[in-house]
């Protein structure tokens, strides 16, 4: 990989790879610990309903996730006020030890859609509280330059709907917002296949989040490492520079010097016509 490529900085942390996988859904802990090491990924999401209170499956979660070799981000998912949001967020720190949250402020339990409102007072408090606030949002760029003004450390535009598998369904509105903020944007929800994470990185996207396209796939760790292969693919078209589309055929070898049939000799042994 390229030093560009693993040199992605989020808040206090430096990840290794601009992919940040999900925990949730994988039909067993051991294919989920697979399918972390199979993607290449550095940070790994952790919901914190999943690890708060000492839950035994809690406990079995976490020792699955080697924290020699990934950062847990807490997420804040379940939380469909502001007030749920900052508490789990603050029981994250205490209970993990980190620095940073990814912030999920639902609308309801139909759509997962951020509530907007919410999402911003939720991110406000957060980021004044001394958190690193990587906030999921809609694919709204009026949204994502009041998340980035209310102190967040990473705007998430969500590419479709949580679990959907749809891809990036509006991908002018994920231009816009990379061209209208400063802080890294990380696509995040809605990933199928490893052509959406291609795409959402030839954008422009500095990373990549996702869950349900590994944990549900046939064969998770597989799915695992063909994201983890395109995220860095998108990563290094981005920033290759593309050749411009044409209406016409380009031929790829010049016309210059090339000598027209009819005026080639005729092969020796062979008399001319």
């Amino acid at each position: 990989m390229s030093d560009s490529y693993t040199s992605f900085k989020v808040g206090p942390y430096t990840l290794r790879s601009r992919l940040i996988l999900g925990t949730g859904k994988y039909p067993t802990l051991d294919s989920m610990r697979e399918s972390l090491e199979a993607s290449g990924c550095h940070a790994v999401t952790v919901a914190v309903r999943r690890v708060e209170m000492g839950q035994k499956n809690a406990e079995a979660l976490l020792d699955h996730i080697d924290p020699k070799k990934y950062i847990l981000l807490p997420n804040t998912a379940g939380c469909f006020t502001p007030e749920d949001a900052v508490r789990s967020a603050r029981l994250a720190r205490e209970a993990l030890d980190v620095e940073w949250v990814k912030l999920e402020v639902l609308a309801d339990k139909k759509t997962l859609l951020p509530d907007p409102l919410g999402t911003l007072q939720a991110c406000e408090t957060l980021a004044k509280d001394g958190f690193a606030v990587l906030c999921y949002t809609s694919d709204d760029p009026v949204m994502a330059r009041r998340i980035e003004a209310a102190g967040a450390a990473s705007v998430m535009p969500a590419g479709s709907p949580i679990g959907s598998g749809q891809g990036v369904l509006n991908p002018n509105n994920i231009r816009i917002i990379l061209e209208t903020i400063q802080v890294p944007v990380i696509v995040d929800a809605g990933v199928g296949t490893p052509s959406d994470v291609t795409l959402a990185m030839e954008l422009g996207a500095e990373g990549v989040l996702l869950n349900t396209g590994v944990a549900l796939a046939k064969e998770p760790v597989k799915m695992a490492r063909a994201m983890g292969l395109a995220c860095e693919s998108g990563f290094l078209a981005a920033r290759a520079g593309r050749i411009p589309k044409k209406l016409y055929a380009t031929a790829s070898s010049p016309w210059e010097g090339l000598i027209e049939p009819s005026k080639r000799p005729a092969p020796e042994g062979i008399p001319g016509e």
